[in-house]
């Protein structure tokens, strides 16, 4: 190959790049993003920029002087508009086409929106500075959706002086991911922390005056936070003839056509350790598949699996939330550790007849590290929980 062309300036997209030139590919390089800036972390958006403990400047993933050494035509500010695998061609949004001899897709997601104007959402620098600005004492916050993000936002929120009201359509929180018990001790921690957290209710719109429930009351609100999920960013896929659905679909190689492979928030790949298709939004497995794919593209004839345990945290208030796995769809959760009570507590998640997955509240990181290398190996549920301590207080 001459030219790889590496579409989403994004932590999957510098892994990919870094991993190219690691692998000795020394060819013409293109990373495109969509925004002006050089790739940048994600996660502390929510949590210590917008609590003004950071400031944007400690998210920059690489030095200037670090990417220059990489070697890269940085063609940042401009999206991708289009792309032809049959010409291998992406076209750009102000009209430019770039070829292509191989070609990882790493665009990521973009938030869902309500109907109505003005509310906020958080994905980019711009929007958790935007947000961070508003966040001022007394001021009233309607955040519309208790997922992490939502979470996040709402214990930053209020230890700012704010007042928050937190909707959310589920009855519990976060149960569909990680189970009724563990999504109500989450609940209660927001609940003891003075969040009006209203369950079961469903947003129809963002008003000028907050948001409109679906039966039709209104909910006051001085500023509003829409976290409702997000949308992988493939419209300029389109019409290419790689399949899409709900991102870009690719094997266990994470290749989605010959010589074009995907990365990231935007890539639904087989995994095989666990037999399912999965996309996954966290910050790791964003790292490791941008690498997996770059090394897959460089080398065909040695390809390898993308077979991770995922693995993501969440911070809120004083609770450390970490997790390995695949939480979704479980069969059973059994608390092997701990107390649910005191929110602190390593819960263990059965599909079928095997370990999934680990979630671990307000424990060590050591705690839940054995763990996952239980999950990697298939351990059956009975041998795993024979080998877990006994849980106290339950």
């Amino acid at each position: 190959m001459r030219r790889i062309v590496v579409v989403g300036a994004s932590a999957a997209g510098l892994a990919a790049v870094e991993t190219l030139r690691r692998g000795g590919f020394e060819g013409a390089l293109t990373l495109v993003g969509d925004e002006p800036r050089a790739p940048y972390d994600r996660p502390p958006l929510s949590k210590q920029l917008l609590a003004s403990e950071w400031e944007s400047d400690r998210l920059t993933l690489r030095a200037p002087a670090d990417l220059a050494a990489l070697g890269l035509e940085q063609r940042l500010g401009v999206a991708a508009g289009g792309l032809r695998p049959d010409n291998r061609v992406v076209e750009l949004a102000d009209g430019c086409e770039l070829p292509y001899d191989g070609l990882i897709v790493a665009t990521g997601v973009r938030p869902r929106r309500l109907p109505g104007e003005g509310a906020h959402v958080l994905r980019t620098l711009d929007d958790a500075l935007a947000l961070r600005e508003r966040l001022v004492p007394g001021v009233r916050l309607v955040i519309v959706g208790a997922g992490f993000l939502g979470a996040e936002a709402a214990a930053v929120a209020r230890r700012l002086g704010a007042h928050v009201t937190l909707l959310e359509p589920a009855p519990v929180p976060l149960a569909h991911a990680v189970g009724a018990e563990v999504g109500e001790v989450l609940t209660r921690a927001h609940l003891d922390q003075g969040v009006d957290l209203r369950c079961g209710v469903s947003v129809a719109e963002v008003t000028g005056d907050g948001v409109r429930l679906a039966d039709g009351e209104v909910v006051d609100a001085d500023e509003v936070l829409v976290a409702v999920g997000s949308v992988p960013n493939t419209e300029w896929l389109e019409g290419s003839g790689l399949t899409l659905g709900d991102g870009v679909v690719c094997d266990e190689y994470c290749a989605a056509a010959e010589n074009v492979y995907a990365a990231g928030d935007v890539a639904r790949w087989h995994n095989p350790l666990f037999g399912v298709p999965m996309r996954i939004e966290h910050r790791t497995n964003a790292a490791e598949q941008g690498m997996a794919a770059a090394r897959n593209l460089l080398a065909p004839q040695a390809r390898t699996p993308f077979a991770p345990v995922p693995y993501f945290w969440s911070d809120q208030y004083d609770m450390k939330v970490q997790a390995y796995g695949y939480l979704r769809g479980h069969d059973e959760v059994a608390v092997v550790e701990g107390d649910l009570a005191e929110r602190r507590f390593l819960a263990a998640y059965r599909t079928g007849d095997r370990l999934t997955g680990a979630l671990a509240v307000g424990m060590p990181p050591r705690a839940i590290r054995s763990w996952r290398q239980a999950i990697a190996t298939g351990t059956p549920w009975t041998e795993a929980l024979g080998a877990a301590p006994a849980p106290s207080g339950n």
